[in-house]
């Protein structure tokens, strides 16, 4: 079995993931807090990726990073290649496509945030920025921890837009999931079988991880 399709999707998982942690919570915090008549509209942009195919998704996104677009130039005249088939490409691509996975939750647990706890601070003379750095950033810390890993796992687990933005390269672009899609294609089925199987564990660790840190998830079991 070739590891090196695991390290290249963990470290694309974990590069996502920490830009999503950066990205999201700002706009989850907009989301939750803004009043803007029109909010709703960008709340359908960010969770557009999780009903849009990802073929689509992947293809909007090429087309964005290539060649031909103002992007895919100025990346082109600072570097001297364009972003599509790199993994910064990848990055990118996989940034948009778990930012649902990551803002949602971050905004849910933002909104779960007992308002009065908000305007007692208010009344104490705290900022915005301290009361969220006090207040609603340590009572939503499970909402983090399950957003931040569910986009990591959403990352380890993409195979339509990492193959339309990357392709398949190896060492480069060449992720887990390309991986077992070669070795199927190839029918060296023993090969993907442990890919599978390693993904499968990384899976169940991060949904372990999950529900150990929100424990009021098994509140709705009958039987605790």
């Amino acid at each position: 079995m070739n590891w090196e399709p695991l390290w290249l999707s963990l470290k694309l998982a974990a590069t996502t993931a920490a830009l999503l942690l950066v990205i999201g919570v700002p706009i989850a915090y907009w989301i939750t807090y803004s009043r803007w008549r029109w909010k709703f509209v960008v709340e359908a942009v960010v969770a557009l990726p999780i009903v849009l195919p990802p073929t689509v998704l992947g293809f909007y996104v090429l087309v964005a990073l290539g060649g031909q677009s103002p992007i895919g130039r100025a990346w082109q005249s600072w570097t001297g290649h364009t972003l599509a088939f790199t993994f910064t490409g990848l990055v990118i691509g996989s940034v948009i496509y778990s930012l649902p996975f990551a803002v949602q939750p971050f905004a849910a647990s933002f909104a779960a945030v007992d308002r009065h706890l908000l305007s007692a601070s208010a009344v104490l003379g705290a900022g915005r920025w301290r009361t969220f750095r006090r207040v609603i950033l340590p009572l939503s810390l499970a909402g983090i921890v399950t957003g931040v890993a569910l986009s990591f796992a959403h990352t380890m687990g993409e195979f339509g837009v990492v193959l339309m933005v990357g392709g398949n390269i190896p060492g480069v672009t060449r992720t887990m999931s390309i991986a077992i899609f070669d070795d199927v294609q190839a029918l060296d089925y023993a090969t993907a079988m442990r890919e599978a199987a390693v993904l499968l564990v990384f899976a169940f660790a991060i949904l372990t991880v999950i529900y150990g840190l929100n424990r009021k998830v098994w509140a709705a079991w009958p039987f605790r």
